[in-house]
């Protein structure tokens, strides 16, 4: 069977101004009475009147506390919940009650660089920043024993759940049979932790309002401060990277290459400039790719002869 769960209600209070000058003038008449009580040796009950109403005064004044904006007192009578007081300023209420104070101001949360497996098991550190309040009073004290140790430890669960939801990065570019222009890598509604900020930080936050909820805290933001490959991977995978874009350029200019060899034997062929048989037309090809194609400049060679010759 669950627990029951606490939420705040509210308390009326008095306002303790006017309190705290009805508790001094009973501390001032206390001993005035008593000294007249004594001065005429009054031997009855009326002797008490004095200490009675300096009693009467400290408990006034012991009833007395100050609450700040964007703070709370949770009001307990022996252990029984009273009520949750939200107003500000100078308050009283009865002096018997306990009175907790809850800061109800945006807190923030940095956690520790943790070290996961992300979805395609790589090692990688993740660290988050959260923003977060107190919803309710009562269920941050009551429903749990300390609700900031609380956050601390189910904020770093929900942010290794959220690495080992998520792979790190695109995989590796699929490249089409035949095809000349590569497919874009993982083109398939993946959502991956360094690509899809917005997607993982909305998850991030929905998990961590859901483990929260029970100790009355509510998220405000969450976004990721640190996101690496662990050290001892990172070598590795950045030169998969490099080899990636790599192979991605060279496509690009193997593309192009072709596109305007196709378009100078078309012009040609069009104008009449020259007739090319397959043999000529092959031998144009591979210089113009040679050409087009090489990372350095290439050096014209002047043909004196014929392919034939």
């Amino acid at each position: 069977m669950s627990a029951i769960r606490s939420e705040d209600r509210m308390k009326n209070t008095i306002d303790g101004y006017a309190m705290a000058v009805i508790g001094g003038l009973l501390v001032i008449a206390g001993p005035t009475v008593l000294t007249a009580m004594t001065r005429h040796l009054v031997a009855d009950w009326r002797l008490v009147a004095g200490p009675l109403v300096l009693l009467l005064g400290i408990l006034v004044l012991v009833g007395l506390y100050m609450l700040q904006p964007n703070q709370s007192a949770v009001l307990t009578l022996f252990g029984k919940y009273v009520g949750t007081d939200r107003s500000n300023g100078l308050r009283w209420s009865s002096p018997f009650y306990r009175k907790v104070k809850v800061s109800l101001r945006a807190h923030n949360f940095v956690s520790d660089r943790i070290k996961v497996n992300d979805a395609r098991g790589n090692p990688i550190e993740i660290a988050a920043a959260i923003v977060w309040r107190v919803r309710d009073s009562a269920q941050a004290l009551f429903d749990v024993q300390d609700y900031e140790a609380f956050l601390r430890v189910q904020a770093e669960t929900a942010i290794r759940h959220l690495a080992s939801s998520y792979p790190y990065d695109e995989g590796i570019a699929e490249i089409e049979d035949g095809a000349l222009e590569p497919r874009s890598p993982k083109r398939t509604g993946e959502l991956t932790l360094r690509s899809s900020m917005a997607q993982v930080t909305e998850s991030l936050m929905n998990e961590l309002a859901d483990r929260l909820d029970v100790a009355g805290l509510h998220i405000d933001d969450a976004k990721l401060t640190h996101l690496a490959y662990a050290p001892e991977i990172a070598g590795v995978m950045l030169r998969r990277q490099q080899a990636e874009a790599i192979i991605a350029a060279r496509q690009k200019i193997v593309l192009g290459a072709v596109t305007m060899v196709e378009m100078a034997l078309n012009g040609l062929s069009e104008r009449n400039i020259i007739e090319l048989d397959d043999e000529r037309k092959a031998a144009m090809v591979s210089n113009l790719l040679v050409v087009l194609c090489s990372e350095s400049d290439a050096q014209p060679i002047i043909n004196a002869g014929t392919l034939y010759g």
